[in-house]
């Protein structure tokens, strides 16, 4: 059972929405994977501007501790131990680890302890300890300084912080903005962001104090801002400006795999599923036209089957005497009748060729012009009936060709039969030959209804009819000219066609004769 054509288009409209949901689904699947990507990046980014300036504060801090507390006056217990002591002898021992002061003497060593105190040790006449005493000094004799190194402490980091106050150091004394270049990079690249980037450091009301060459400071630009040395007892309005360079490729780095996978598939679904529908169709249409065709047939073909049958009839009553029968009038009319059925039969012949993917040709030598002429005289009951003609006008000198003689004689016989059809009184049909350029030509000309502009480029589409005006009863299924173009193809020609609504349409056959001798 045959679907029904409603039920296909509803099918399909279905299948289209269907298809429409599938790719909204995943554009928003994309979008949100790409604001995902794009809020990662932004985090990453921020992550390692933070991991610089908390790094840059880190370091400030141990500069300026070591540079205002000196370790031998604020953070040490010296003590002098004989040279021949045994615990002398011991740091004597470990003497290559443990550090030298500058400050002590060439004939002395000074060692210090894990407790931090400062040892001498000195030739000079001292009670030497006992024998026994091996290690560090006992916890009784670095009780009572522990209070007064703490003290010292408190002391020198208030003299930081006072000096941090009363004379805030400038953000250029602070920064050396060439390593700060390279540390941005090594941060970047710790989170995988490898792209380019343009940075600058501000200040307040002073604006930019220094810049990457390529730094450009617009309001468009994606910028990453984060405050310097933030843990500055009073804040300062130092920042770093920073931007990257192509910072959709990134995101495309992330997503586009997925996103190109993902077009890729639905474009290969929507081609697939588009052209399965196409051939659902036009196998419809070609359904529709085949019964269309067997339903014309089985009518044209019951007026010569009749006509046939009747004319035998009538030479086979023995009823009717001899001289009245009219044997030769009846002879005819077999005659031009089995010349319509040979007609039909050629178009069955047609669509079974053309519903095939190839074409056999029995190419060989022929005369065009007796080719034209068997085409011309399938017609002769036709043009009789409708009080027209066919004129003829060989003027071309040399009408050999290769070709194949059938299908050469139905594609004639097509453009003749178009032209009878569609003319609406009496037919004047011009067939015409000429040589040219190595080429043959033939020519088809009638007086018919023409063919509208907009039509003319469809004519040889299969299965497309011409609207045919108010010519009535015009049967056909839409393969002749489709047909006819496929033959003079496959004769390495071409075909051309012009036409003019009212008047009349002109078809010319061009055909290769150059290797014709």
């Amino acid at each position: 059972m045959h679907m029904k054509r409603r039920a296909i288009i509803l099918l399909a409209v279905f299948f289209f929405l269907s298809i429409s949901g599938l790719i909204l689904v995943q554009v928003s699947w994309i979008e949100k994977a790409v604001a995902v990507t794009d809020q990662q990046f932004r985090y990453m980014a921020n992550k390692a501007l933070e991991s610089v300036v908390l790094d840059l504060e880190k370091n400030e801090i141990i500069e300026n501790i070591v540079e205002e507390i000196k370790p031998a006056e604020t953070d040490s217990i010296t003590v002098f131990v004989p040279a021949d002591s045994p615990f002398a002898r011991t740091l004597h021992e470990n003497r290559n680890e443990a550090p030298a002061e500058k400050e002590a003497p060439a004939d002395e060593m000074v060692a210090i302890t894990s407790s931090g105190h400062k040892i001498f040790i000195t030739a000079e006449n001292i009670p030497p300890y006992s024998l026994g005493e091996t290690g560090d000094p006992s916890p009784q004799v670095t009780r009572s300084e522990i209070q007064g190194r703490v003290t010292n402490k408190i002391i020198v980091l208030e003299d930081l912080m006072r000096k941090t106050l009363n004379n805030p150091p400038d953000i250029r004394d602070r920064i050396d903005f060439d390593s700060l270049q390279a540390r941005l990079r090594a941060a970047l690249n710790d989170v995988e962001i490898y792209l380019d980037f343009e940075f600058s450091v501000r200040s307040g009301r002073q604006g930019i104090i220094w810049q990457t060459p390529g730094f450009a400071d617009k309001p468009e630009t994606n910028r990453f801002i984060i405050q310097l040395f933030p843990n500055d007892p009073v804040p300062g309005h130092d920042q770093i400006v920073l931007y990257c360079l192509q910072e959709n490729q990134y995101i495309f780095e992330k997503t586009g795999n997925l996103g190109a996978f993902s077009i890729l598939f639905l474009f290969i679904l929507i081609v697939l599923s588009t052209g399965t529908f196409i051939i659902i169709f036009r196998q419809k249409k070609i359904s529709e036209i085949r019964n269309d065709f067997i339903n014309n047939m089985t009518h044209e073909l019951k007026t010569p089957i009749s006509t046939i049958s009747l004319a035998s009839q009538m030479l086979l009553d023995k009823t009717i005497p001899e001289d009245d029968k009219n044997t030769e009038a009846l002879s005819e009319i077999i005659s031009d009748e089995s010349q319509k059925l040979k007609q039909l039969a050629e178009k069955v012949l047609q669509i079974a060729i053309l519903e095939r993917t190839s074409m056999n040709f029995n190419m060989n030598y022929c005369n065009i012009h007796e080719i034209i002429d068997k085409a011309v005289n399938n017609f002769g009951l036709q043009i009789k009936s409708r009080q027209g003609k066919i004129s003829k006008d060989f003027k071309a000198v040399n009408a050999v060709i290769k070709a194949d003689e059938t299908h050469m004689v139905n594609a004639i016989s097509n453009l003749i039969d178009n032209a009878i059809k569609y003319s609406r009184e009496k037919t004047d049909i011009l067939i015409s030959t000429i040589n040219a350029n190595e080429e043959f030509e033939i020519t088809v000309a009638d007086n018919g209804i023409g063919i509208h502009k907009n039509d003319i480029n469809r004519i040889f589409e299969k299965f497309y009819r011409a609207p045919s005006g108010n010519i009535h009863n015009v049967r056909g299924v839409g393969l002749g000219l489709s047909y006819v173009r496929k033959v003079i193809e496959k004769h390495r020609g071409i075909i051309k066609v012009k036409s003019v609504p009212d008047k009349g349409t002109t078809f010319k056959i061009i055909i290769p004769q150059a290797e014709i001798k």
